[in-house]
């Protein structure tokens, strides 16, 4: 299929299924914690997934082509963003697996009604107002800012949104995991499991996974950490598979 690349766009190689994904080069382009967090998420046979703040489709399209889920959402309030998106998943022929929807994630449970999902997943800003400089360029400070939304907001619609026993999945940064536990706990979402990203074996975590359950009972699992790599420039065998290269 051929497809137009607005100017500084690119179409990148995701490794999976022979899917490509348009990104902007002077935008904001998806990371490894993007990557990391489709691994680390679970989507079952006839599951329904919605991804928050999904940027240019990353996660919906990896989660495709990683899960036997059924139906896969983005939700973007950045329209660029979200055209890219989807035309991403119209040229790898998903248009009937994978919906793009423009909004914003603070109205999310009214766009799309309380209790409407299996899973949601988010890599959401990192940084609050007081971390950091933030970017001049508004796309990628909406991206890493909490510009547009807040940690309380995400996980608040994402409890609205999700079915009872339904599952939240998440890649943050481990210097606010007090407050990131905290909030899901007040959301009633309870962590169950976590994993820490090391860039280096002998550094210290630079992300957490973390996947929750709406309604569930108090139990965390802190899995083996994850290497990004072994030595400089060369990823471990893990990173690696994850990529799927």
């Amino acid at each position: 299929m051929t497809i137009k690349l607005e100017p500084d766009e690119r179409l990148d190689d995701l490794h999976r299924n022979g899917y490509k994904i348009i990104q902007n080069s002077k935008k904001f382009c998806f990371g490894m914690d993007a990557v990391l967090l489709s691994g680390f998420a679970t989507v079952k046979p006839g599951e329904n997934a919605l991804d928050l703040g999904t940027g240019t489709g990353i996660i919906p399209i990896l989660l495709e082509a990683k899960t036997k889920g059924q139906h896969f959402t983005g939700l973007e309030i950045q329209e660029e963003s979200a055209d890219m998106a989807r035309r991403s998943v119209a040229y790898n022929g998903l248009e009937e697996k994978i919906d793009i929807v423009t909004g914003d994630i603070r109205e999310a449970s009214k766009l799309f009604g309380a209790a409407s999902f299996d899973v949601i997943t988010t890599n959401p800003p990192y940084m609050t107002g007081s971390h950091g400089i933030v970017n001049p360029d508004m796309p990628k400070a909406i991206a890493r800012h909490e510009v547009l939304c807040t940690l309380d907001d995400v996980v608040r619609e994402a409890s609205k949104l999700l079915k009872s026993g339904g599952r939240f999945y998440m890649v943050h940064r481990p210097f606010r995991l007090a407050e990131i536990m905290a909030t899901m706990m007040k959301y009633k979402l309870e962590p169950k499991r976590m994993r820490l990203v090391y860039p280096f074996v002998d550094k210290e975590p630079n992300m957490v996974l973390i996947e929750a359950l709406r309604g569930g009972r108090p139990r965390i699992t802190v899995e083996k950490p994850l290497i990004v790599y072994k030595e400089k420039d060369v990823y471990t065998d893990e990173i690696y598979e994850v990529y799927g290269y």
